[in-house]
């Protein structure tokens, strides 16, 4: 019953596949690595430099799906900027048009003023397709996901289904519930909720976006019925949304949903009543 991921549960700053790549262009080097932040990923794009002789982070565009931003000088005046993906597009893409217009004078802000005349140059410019060609391929191949069993009792509701399931793991023990629906005539796992006694979690899109997020049992200390609540609370279309599945809510059967929880409630008590 263990999640295949290999990064369940901990949050590295390596990545799930592959590893590092480091372009080198006259003194300037970009840095390129996978981040999974648990609850955000993406690849964070570094520009190196000589800094008063000793090897320098000057820029970090940490491309992330949910928060993405960028940093002047991280290792000295660490300026942070958030990137509004409504406005910017895609994050990678915005970088790499800044590496090509915008270079000199990024530098020139974070403190490199002595570099900031190579930013022009054929030998950087020239470089920045093989840097960019490099991030996008890193943002396909190294991405994380997650893929659980679908669940011992299943509930089909119209076009998605509820699987539950009991989950003991060495990182702790509690019901899960996965909510199923057909993507492109494959059964996908759109949300999955870990109703853990310890570390217990919720996914958006496992399979594809995998935003994780943890719950604070202090203000949450009984996760499975907080669960329950949202869907009675019919937040299940917004959450859909979010794991990015927009054509799976246009199809949803709220009313069928609902005249199906009270089952649901009753099977995912009585399974932890006997794993109890």
């Amino acid at each position: 019953m263990a999640e295949t991921n290999a990064q369940q549960m901990t949050a590295m700053d390596g990545p799930a596949k592959g590893g590092p790549v480091s372009i080198e262009a006259g003194d300037i080097q970009f840095y390129m690595r996978h981040r999974d932040l648990l609850n955000d990923q993406g690849v964070c794009l570094m520009v190196m430099g000589p800094v008063e002789g000793k090897q320098t982070e000057l820029l970090r565009f940490d491309c992330f799906d949910q928060t993405p931003h960028y940093h002047y000088g991280p290792t000295t005046i660490n300026e942070r900027h958030n990137l509004d993906k409504t406005t910017a597009g895609n994050p990678i893409g915005w970088a790499m048009s800044q590496l090509r217009s915008n270079f000199g004078t990024m530098l020139t802000k974070a403190g490199a003023e002595d570099l900031a005349a190579q930013a022009d140059s054929d030998q950087v410019q020239g470089k920045l397709d093989e840097v960019e060609a490099a991030a996008r391929e890193m943002a396909l191949s190294q991405r994380s996901t997650v893929t659980h069993n679908r669940g011992d009792r299943i509930f089909e509701m119209g076009n998605i289904k509820f699987g539950l399931e009991f989950r003991q793991l060495s990182i702790g023990q509690g019901l899960a519930i996965h909510v199923l629906g057909d993507v492109a005539g494959q059964e996908v796992e759109l949300l999955a909720f870990d109703c853990f006694d310890r570390g217990p979690h919720y996914h958006y899109g496992p399979r594809n976006k995998n935003i994780r997020l943890y719950w604070d049992q202090t203000i949450v200390p009984d996760t499975l019925r907080w669960t329950l609540d949202q869907f009675k609370a019919r937040k299940l279309p917004d959450m859909l949304n979010k794991a990015g599945y927009p054509g799976i809510v246009q199809e949803l059967d709220l009313d069928l949903i609902d005249a199906t929880l009270p089952a649901i409630e009753s099977a995912a008590m009585e399974m932890v009543a006997q794993n109890s």
